[in-house]
């Protein structure tokens, strides 16, 4: 690929509640970028954004907005508009998958295994959030990411506050029960799964801090799991990748149950790029470094409905 005939534009940050990680991957990324030849036009997708896009007249863009906007098939919606191939999945599969209880809802439709759920709307719901799925609880609203406005809690008055919380950030949270863990994610190139990482936080979650800021988290790659069972993990994040009707790259997260069942939370069609970030970690494991994977996902950028 000659990528001096290719007009690159990053688009990063955004207005949203995960603008900053974004910005924290975009030096990263350019420098790998830069490895592989590649002269990306950066853009900070905030005000005017689809004004300067057309002036700049990209061949081909590479998303690194998260959460709103960037995942949520908003940016993705305008560059099938203007008929510029982009990096990642589509239109209908970004806001799917953005949509938690809507992509659980697709699995368990499909058998794929999701702790049992209730979607509240308001802070008087919290009662039946108990009375169907125990004290101990785990409630996040249904669009953020990076654990942002989740809460774990035990009991109704613990659940009232975080639900007040959340529904700061969103007209509806998603409440699951607490499962004890631990956490797995598995990152998806190109229809292969990258190898398993087991998510070990020094905190009562793998929350905003531990995600991003701490220095304590632990990544177990190899992840521990017998190799038969990490094959079936891996099997299972493709299958639940597929039925969203996701493309090219993103992420997909597990948590075990008590009985040491994997339990499929969410899917990330963004997937972060800093160098906390989990699927340049596992790519690595695999033998791919940042400007291959980079590379190989810019070479997939499609015109995505």
């Amino acid at each position: 690929m000659n990528w001096l005939d290719e007009r690159v534009a990053l688009l990063y940050g955004g207005l949203g509640s995960e603008a900053a990680v974004s910005r924290d991957g975009r030096a990263e990324l350019v420098a790998a970028m830069r490895t592989r030849g590649i002269q990306p036009i950066e853009l900070d997708v905030q005000a005017n954004w689809v004004e300067q896009l057309i002036q700049l007249a990209p061949t081909r863009v590479f998303n690194l907005v998260h959460g709103r906007l960037g995942e949520d098939g908003v940016l993705q919606g305008v560059l099938c508009a203007l008929n510029i191939p982009f990096t990642g999945s589509g239109l209908s599969a970004s806001a799917l998958s953005l949509d938690k209880p809507r992509t659980k809802q697709i699995w368990e439709s499909l058998g794929l295994p999701t702790a049992p759920m209730v979607v509240v709307t308001e802070v008087g719901q919290a009662q039946i959030c108990i009375k169907r799925l125990g004290a101990d609880l785990f409630a996040k609203p249904a669009h953020e990411g990076s654990s942002i406005g989740a809460h774990q809690v035990s009991g109704l008055e613990e659940l009232k506050i975080a639900l007040s919380e959340s529904l700061r950030h969103d007209t509806r949270v998603l409440v699951e029960p607490r499962l004890p863990g631990p956490e797995y994610t598995v990152g998806i190139i190109k229809g292969l799964a990258l190898p398993v990482i087991c998510i070990k936080p020094n905190s009562d979650f793998y929350d905003y801090t531990a995600k991003y800021q701490s220095n304590t988290t632990e990544y177990e790659i190899p992840s521990g799991l017998h190799p038969k069972f990490e094959a079936e993990v891996q099997k299972m994040a493709l299958e639940a990748f597929d039925a969203l009707g996701c493309r090219t790259w993103g992420r997909i997260d597990f948590m075990a149950d008590g009985n040491g069942q994997m339990m499929l939370m969410e899917c990330n069609t963004v997937p972060g790029m800093t160098h906390h970030s989990l699927v340049p970690k596992a790519a690595r494991a695999a033998g791919m470094d940042l400007s291959m994977l980079v590379e190989q996902i810019l070479l997939d950028a499609a015109v995505s409905p």
